[in-house]
């Protein structure tokens, strides 16, 4: 009986996003880990060059008071460079303290705020004066730049203390009154043309704070657990290429829609099949792991050579490969190509050995024909593969090489297609299982030289 989620969760995950669906591996949250250190880097490095950008504002505006009062502006400066000076340094080393980012967002909110509270000294104002400093809105700017380490915490931090700093100077304000009711008003116009204090107007402040607060760590507990399932996705995707061709992988990883069973395509396309000659006789002289090895190295060398002729491998069965052209990608010089490859195939056996020491010899069968490439099987373990008539030939040929002595045999039908460009010799016709009609067989011996042209007078070519 398959259990429904409970309302609450519904609404948990319509809100605050899919949950993450498998804890993280221990590498990726190593590369988190060293993101988030790069982030706080990150925000550091804006918050300089906008202290900066302050002392040269303040050091160019006009002074509305003597020189001989204090100016708290730039002590609050200095201590915002000095503390980010430590900040850049505590960054910089391998490990941040954990306290780091949450104590720096409540110091920067708390010298902002002692900012404000000075100006009412600075002008010889009563303290509800600086309730009205547009510098408060320099408190969404520290919240924002939290964002950039991507996590919700750390914004909410800075939001709570942005709004309880708010709170205490209106506190500050009101205590400081002779008669509160002579500072406390609900006229919005003698609000804003007098020291006074409108207790709703404090109160938006605070709310707006905390409302693009909860926003933004809202927006980032979304993003975070979008951005984990898509590493993990994308860690299983990687992981997956190395099980399997990263022509396969794409396939199915970049599909439109999730594969099903039966998700196919027809194309035409050449099969070559490899196998190892006389593997039974090589596994039973040498140890497992041993053949391991050889084997390891033997199809990591046949893959290079597929991949610079565009083969894509779809199936290992012990030592032989199902290997297909022009199935996934467009490839229009597929019987050439798959050709090309039995023979480099041939070369680079016949000049090496692997492992300790062994020569192992492959045999291939090529044909060309109509397949069907797609997702078979359940729907819990599918294969994506090639199947169809020309598939079968293909094998059968691979097969016939025992009987002729050769290594290299290929269809009539892959030696129309790949043109005059190899020099092969006929075999017999021979019968298939299952099928009517003969298979014309070919022997490829090499690729054929071609002329180079030559230059006649006056550098034409002839």
């Amino acid at each position: 009986m398959v259990r429904r989620p409970s309302f609450l969760r519904t609404v948990s995950d319509f809100v605050l996003g899919e949950p993450s669906r498998s804890r993280l591996p221990e590498r990726v949250r190593e590369a988190i880990e060293v993101q988030q250190r790069r982030s706080e880097l990150l925000i550091v490095l804006v918050q300089i060059p906008l202290i900066v950008f302050f002392a040269i504002l303040y050091a160019i505006s006009p002074k509305t008071f003597s020189s001989e009062m204090f100016a708290p502006v730039p002590w609050t400066l200095a201590g915002y460079f000095a503390f980010s000076g430590l900040r850049l340094i505590l960054t910089l080393r391998p490990r941040i303290p954990a306290w780091l980012p949450f104590v720096s967002v409540v110091v920067e909110i708390a010298l902002l705020l002692t900012l404000i509270w000075s100006f009412h000294i600075q002008y010889e104002q009563p303290a509800p004066f600086y309730l009205k400093a547009p510098t408060m809105l320099y408190i969404f700017i520290f919240i924002a730049l939290r964002t950039l380490r991507f996590d919700p915490l750390h914004v909410l931090v800075g939001g709570a203390a942005g709004a309880l700093g708010w709170l205490a100077l209106v506190a500050i304000a009101l205590a400081s009154a002779d008669d509160i009711d002579l500072v406390v008003t609900r006229d919005y116009v003698l609000y804003m043309t007098s020291n006074t204090v409108l207790i709703g107007a404090e109160v938006d402040k605070m709310v707006v704070i905390l409302s693009v607060t909860a926003v933004l760590a809202l927006a980032l507990v979304r993003a975070k657990r979008l951005m984990h399932n898509a590493i993990v996705d994308n860690a299983r995707a990687s992981d997956l290429s190395r099980f399997i061709t990263p022509e396969v992988a794409q396939r199915i990883t970049g599909a439109d829609r999730a594969i099903e069973p039966g998700y196919s395509e027809v194309r035409e396309g050449t099969i070559l099949f490899t196998d190892i000659e006389g593997f039974s006789g090589i596994s039973e002289r040498i140890t497992p792991q041993t053949l391991m090895t050889a084997l390891n190295e033997y199809f990591a060398a046949v893959a290079q050579v597929l991949e610079r002729h565009h083969g894509v491998i779809h199936q290992y069965h012990g030592d032989a490969m199902l290997v297909a052209f022009n199935t996934l990608d467009d490839d229009p010089d597929h019987a050439a190509n798959a050709l090309r490859t039995a023979l480099a195939i041939q070369q680079l056996v016949n000049g090496r050995t692997f492992g300790d020491g062994l020569v192992l010899k492959t045999r291939c069968g090529i044909n060309t024909g109509t397949v069907v490439v797609g997702a078979f099987g359940g729907r819990d373990h599918m294969l994506f593969t090639v199947h169809g008539d020309a598939v079968n030939i293909a094998a059968r040929l691979e097969q016939l090489n025992k009987s002729y002595g050769t290594y290299v045999l290929a269809s009539e039908a892959t030696i129309a297609a790949a043109g005059p460009a190899f020099n092969v010799a006929a075999k017999d016709s021979v019968a298939v299982r299952g099928r009517i009609s003969a298979i014309r067989c070919f022997e490829v011996e090499s690729e054929a030289i071609q002329p180079q042209p030559r230059l006649g007078a006056g550098g034409t070519l002839n």
